[in-house]
């Protein structure tokens, strides 16, 4: 049976026969030009790969040897003298980190919360000075830790726990943001449909909703955190006995690594190189740990 499509002269099916013939001709110049933009695309990865794993591998061969029980559980000792440990590097760390997640977390999540919900002047003021936050180089914030604390109050891990939560702020805002944006408006009219009050849809809704990727910008942005040395050189001030009170002075694996390195001692080197592939261990278990833990539970939401 003939259709209107198989009569001669007919332009849908002119057209479609052009396009047909188009594809048709152009295909291995096509097949050609995804292949060679494969090909680039793998070189530029290995290229970034090898120094990437040529770091870590140095850093395991170096910083391996170091570990040890007392290292994992002994404070630093005096310059010249052998043995000692990174202990209360570890507890400053834990302590400042702590602190700077328990004031920071909450608040950037709420500001992530309002910035999702409204694009008036005031949302959009908050967003540009997030952005701009997030690209203030960490000797500038440093510097301000120094000015705004330090000078007035001392050197202490409060001072160090502010200037990483400065950092670490913006990361949990836009992250935040991003997470309840992506939550689907169909689940917000439902609820509002059955009464529901816009602070009961974000606590009950939207929140609970978007925790997967709440949970994947907060461990993102404690591992940008924890990796910052230039803040805490300039706030915590530095302390090679076990110290668990934030208000006093506190040693930190960043300000150990970058003081134990320079010391002319061998014993004091090789810790340096201990801590810091301590710190590069626990930046990648918390990266690879949030996406794996974010797919987790998207998974059983499903």
């Amino acid at each position: 049976m003939t259709t209107l499509l198989d009569l001669p002269g007919d332009p849908t099916l002119e057209r479609r026969r052009a396009v047909q013939e188009a594809a048709a001709s152009s295909l291995r110049r096509r097949k050609l030009g995804s292949a060679v933009a494969l090909g680039v695309c793998w070189v530029f990865l290995g290229i970034a790969i090898v120094p990437l794993v040529g770091v870590v591998a140095y850093v395991v061969a170096k910083g391996l040897p170091a570990w040890s029980v007392d290292f994992f559980t002994k404070s630093t000792v005096p310059e010249g003298i052998p043995g000692g440990g990174v202990w209360n590097a570890i507890v400053g760390t834990a302590v400042i980190t702590t602190v700077a997640i328990v004031v920071t977390v909450p608040f950037g999540l709420l500001v992530g919360l309002f910035l999702a919900e409204s694009d008036g002047r005031v949302a959009a003021s908050l967003r540009f000075t997030a952005d701009v936050m997030t690209g203030v180089p960490s000797i500038t914030v440093g510097i301000f830790g120094y000015i705004a604390i330090v000078r007035n109050f001392g050197n202490s891990g409060f001072a160090g726990a502010f200037a990483i939560g400065f950092i670490m702020l913006p990361v949990i805002v836009r992250a935040g943001e991003t997470a309840f944006r992506g939550v689907p408006t169909s689940l917000n009219e439902a609820a509002l449909a059955l009464g529901a009050r816009k602070v009961t849809i974000a606590r009950k809704v939207v929140v609970p909703t978007a925790l997967p990727g709440v949970i994947t910008g907060v461990l993102l942005a404690v591992a940008r955190g924890l990796g910052e040395t230039a803040p805490l050189l300039l706030t915590i001030g530095g302390n090679q006995y076990l110290q668990w009170n934030p208000t006093k002075q506190m040693e930190a694996l960043p300000t150990f690594i970058y003081s134990s390195s320079s010391q002319p001692y061998a014993d004091q080197v090789q810790l340096a190189w201990g801590a810091a592939l301590l710190l590069m261990v626990v930046v990648l278990v918390l990266s690879i740990g949030s996406r794996l833990f974010a797919a987790r539970l998207r998974k059983e939401r499903r």
